[in-house]
């Protein structure tokens, strides 16, 4: 009996502190709110462009956006870890409603700031089982991104990457398979939600199924509203079900949704209070894509795409443009009756709270004292065994070999990495390093390698994007293409679509990457210390098959 009423008393004093928390937050939400005119508060749904390497006078220029708008937020982009903190501590200290300070990080905040190493990009995570490594992964993220005074990022990805061509999603997706990016993305998205950091799902309603970049037009989808549903909304779905903070609204055109010409998903009352919020039921902060790219630009006058913005739901605008013009014309669109001041007050409470919630509320500090060493604490030994774990071996007909009479061509590699010099110095391996651009010279190294049993061939360096065939030079193509070299073995450092050019290779390791952590995993895999148990993401080719596992080849029990 003793016990129970211990218990007792516990649940109503943990449920008056839970009372007592709701209660300070509705002052402090009441209390911020009724400080704001109108203007401010329409200042409020606006997050805008910072760069910690800018010059003086953009920096001030930001102070000055601040001060005069009451902007809800900054979105940082390229710099450094140590001037960042320091412009994050000024500006929140001359904001009269404290700032969310944004991020888009989806590989970590080496995508963005110097002196910090990046994760993978997500398509590796798509080749291996193992979610639980890519919530260490968002633990690790929400880690650095509070220590740098950040509370959102804007990630992950939960595209479902299904057109080899994306010029915009493509390796930054988990894959083509929707159980794996709803897998991976929940892990991701609750790695970092349950470390303090609200996570931003994108792009909504799915940017995977398009051959056009939004930053430069309009993409066009073509699919019915059952064909969404079944695949390009699945992953939406399973993260509003697991508990996503926001959501970011792709510019898309699709038809099945609003069939209006040239009217984008983040402009349209269909998509956002229709599908997202009523259908989909999502109640967190709903922010678009960047205001200024050109599939809106292009179509809609600065200011008037962002009253369209609002009209359609989304609680936040991603950098809206000319503030001064935006927030007239939502002024105006309130005068003339078709924006509601109760929205707009709904949509800047809601704003209020989820600051509240990540600790906005108190005033804050970043101390820049180890800040560089601090921010890479975690991210080797996560690195390293999502290396090993991605590795993916096809079309196997040998093994791979180490020896004196190994060659290895070095495409794009001007001089020694630490896994070309660990192989030749450990196992006289002979390597050529060569840019791949002149065929002469490819001729040549292709007459050395008579000398020599076995033949790895590394690809380094490419872009990972699809354009121009991933910058690949046409004679590195046209000499990866040649018949008679079935038996070398290709170790692929990068984006694996770029194989869809050579598809035709046997003996293909993807490794994803070319880091130093990828280097050691294909070195142990060489060794036959490793063995590559990954799963192709997507698809390459028709040789070459989303779903296919890596092929056990080696024998040996480590």
């Amino acid at each position: 009996m003793k016990k129970i009423v211990l218990g007792s008393l516990l649940l109503v004093g943990f449920a008056t502190t839970i009372q007592a928390q709701k209660m300070s937050e509705k002052k402090w939400v009441r209390k911020q709110f009724s400080a704001l005119n109108m203007n401010q508060k329409i200042g409020q749904l606006m997050v805008i462009r910072a760069h910690s390497n800018w010059s003086q006078n953009k920096i001030d220029s930001i102070s000055n956006l601040i001060q005069q708008y009451n902007v809800g937020g900054l979105c940082f982009f390229q710099g450094g870890p140590v001037r960042q903190a320091v412009q994050t501590n000024a500006y929140q200290s001359i904001a009269k409603t404290p700032l969310f300070i944004a991020i888009d990080a989806e590989w970590g905040l080496g995508m963005r700031l110097d002196s910090v190493e990046s994760f993978p990009r997500q398509l590796s995570m798509g080749a291996f089982a193992s979610s639980n490594l890519v919530y260490q992964m968002g633990a690790a993220i929400a880690g650095q991104l509070k220590r740098l005074g950040i509370q959102i990022n804007y990630g992950p990805v939960i595209d479902i990457n299904n057109n080899p061509s994306n010029p915009v999603i493509n390796d930054r997706s988990f894959g083509q398979s929707k159980a794996q990016v709803i897998q991976q993305g929940v892990a991701y998205m609750k790695g970092m939600q349950d470390n303090g950091i609200m996570a931003t799902a994108k792009h909504f309603p799915g940017h995977g199924d398009v051959n056009v970049d939004s930053h430069f037009d309009l993409p066009v989808i073509n699919k019915s509203k059952a064909e969404l549903d079944s695949l390009e909304l699945a992953p939406f779905k399973a993260l509003i079900d697991a508990g996503i903070e926001s959501i970011m609204v792709a510019h898309l055109s699709v038809p099945a949704i609003d069939d209006r010409p040239k009217y984008a998903t983040s402009i349209s009352p269909n998509a956002v209070n229709g599908l997202l919020k009523k259908e989909l039921g999502f109640k967190g902060i709903s922010v678009t894509d960047a205001m200024d790219m050109k599939a809106i630009a292009n179509y809609f006058p600065q200011g008037e795409a962002n009253v369209q913005a609002i009209l359609a739901g989304n609680d936040m605008l991603c950098l809206p443009g000319d503030l001064g013009q935006s927030i007239q014309k939502i002024r105006a669109a309130i005068k003339e009756r078709r924006l509601k001041r109760s929205d707009i007050n709904a949509r800047v409470k809601k704003i209020l709270t989820a600051k509240y919630k990540h600790g906005l509320n108190i005033p804050q500090q970043i101390d820049t004292n180890n800040i560089v060493a601090d921010l890479n604490q975690s991210v080797g030994t996560i690195n390293a065994e999502m290396a090993q774990q991605s590795l993916t071996f096809l079309r196997a007909t040998n093994s791979p070999v180490l020896n004196n009479k190994t060659a290895y061509i070095a495409f794009n590699a001007k001089s020694a990495n630490a896994f070309t010099s660990s192989i030749a110095s450990t196992y006289g391996v002979k390597v050529f390093y060569t840019s791949g651009k002149d065929a002469s010279e490819l001729a040549m190294i292709n007459d050395s390698l008579k000398a020599y049993d076995q033949v790895l061939v590394g690809l380094h360096g490419y872009s990972r994007r699809p354009a121009n065939h991933f910058e690949l030079p046409a004679a590195t193509l046209a000499f990866l293409n040649e018949k008679g070299h079935e038996n070398w073995i290709h170790l692929i450092f990068g984006n694996p679509y770029a194989v869809g050019d050579f598809s035709k290779i046997n003996n293909i390791l993807f490794a994803f990457e070319d880091t130093k952590y990828s280097h050691a995993a294909v070195q142990k895999w060489l060794e036959g210390k490793l063995q590559a148990s990954g799963t192709l993401p997507v698809t390459i080719s028709p040789e070459l098959q989303f779903g296919t596992l890596s092929e056990a080849l080696l024998k040996k029990k480590f």
